[in-house]
């Protein structure tokens, strides 16, 4: 299946209801003034951002007077070109390292798939021959590793763990050195998500990448945030509080299949300039998928089948 024919697939709640929502607002066929402050309020409660929805009602109103919109098509065509502009405006690649291990750390509230999603990355990684060390910086809880080590074993990957309250970082420094000494291709670490002593776990991030720019120099790669795709605008709210404090570098949106809150992704790209990287459309392993701001936008504005 298609990334489109995923995401389309995806996104159809989001879809339908923004649909649904616009259709019933364009009844003259004439974007006025009453219609883009309606716009506005559909487009927040489709968890866009207000900040994204007060430009996408102001770019509205300008194309409306290049092409006079008179229709709902013509309007979901516009909507499409714009929301494509303002994801493609931050979009950026996975990085890889030029030589030696690649390393990603994977930040985000628990509950969020990072786990699962270093499982997938892993997955895609060992599929093209490479070698995988995953790293179990969640030593918070003892659940977080056992859960890490099924998914090492499921991908044949090498895993590095402490004992459960041991320092986070610690176990960073030991992944980084494993993986020099072995000549792994690609660290990927997990991190602990306890947003209830935010100050500690910020510290505690900030710590393991410290760890491991100082032993692989230009490591990380990728500060990976990691949201659940059913959050919404909760979801733009973490990734304020991560951004700010973990120097995270993109955004993985997970369990956007059936999901109504796809808007999301608009919200992070426009308020947060940061770019989606990765998003996770199923339970499968091939279900993570590189972004791509064209496909999305297309799926987020489609015509139900």
């Amino acid at each position: 299946m298609s990334l489109f024919d995923r995401l389309r697939q995806g996104l159809r709640r989001t879809s339908a209801n923004l649909r649904d929502a616009v259709s019933a607002i364009f009844t003259g066929g004439r974007v006025t003034g009453e219609f883009l402050d309606e716009l506005e309020e559909v487009l927040i409660q489709s968890d866009v951002g207000v900040k994204a929805a007060m430009t996408l009602r102001d770019r509205i109103q300008e194309e409306n007077k290049k092409r006079n919109l008179k229709t709902t098509e013509e309007l979901f065509g516009a909507m499409e070109e714009l929301v494509t502009e303002i994801l493609e405006g931050v979009a950026e690649p996975l990085k890889t390292a030029p030589s030696g291990p690649t390393v990603y750390v994977l930040v985000g509230v628990n509950g969020a798939g990072k786990t699962t999603t270093i499982g997938k990355l892993a997955e895609r990684w060992r599929s093209q021959g490479k070698s995988v060390i995953m790293a179990a910086a969640d030593t918070f809880r003892a659940a977080a590793q056992d859960q890490l080590a099924v998914w090492a074993k499921r991908t044949g990957s090498a895993l590095i763990a402490h004992q459960p309250g041991s320092d986070p970082g610690a176990v960073a420094f030991d992944a980084i050195r494993a993986a020099l000494a072995r000549n792994t291709d690609l660290v990927l670490v997990d991190t602990a998500g306890r947003l209830h002593t935010k100050g500690n776990l910020m510290e505690e991030l900030r710590k393991i990448v410290r760890v491991i720019g100082r032993e692989l120099p230009g490591a990380p790669h990728e500060v990976i945030l990691v949201i659940d795709g059913t959050t919404g605008q909760n979801g733009l709210n973490q990734a304020k509080v991560f951004a700010e404090a973990a120097g995270v570098t993109g955004v993985c949106i997970t369990k956007l299949d059936g999901s109504s809150k796809g808007g999301i992704a608009v919200a992070i790209a426009d308020e947060l300039r940061l770019p989606i990287k990765l998003i996770g459309v199923g339970e499968s392993l091939d279900d993570l998928r590189d972004f791509e701001a064209g496909p999305f936008a297309k799926a987020l504005f489609a015509k139900p089948e």
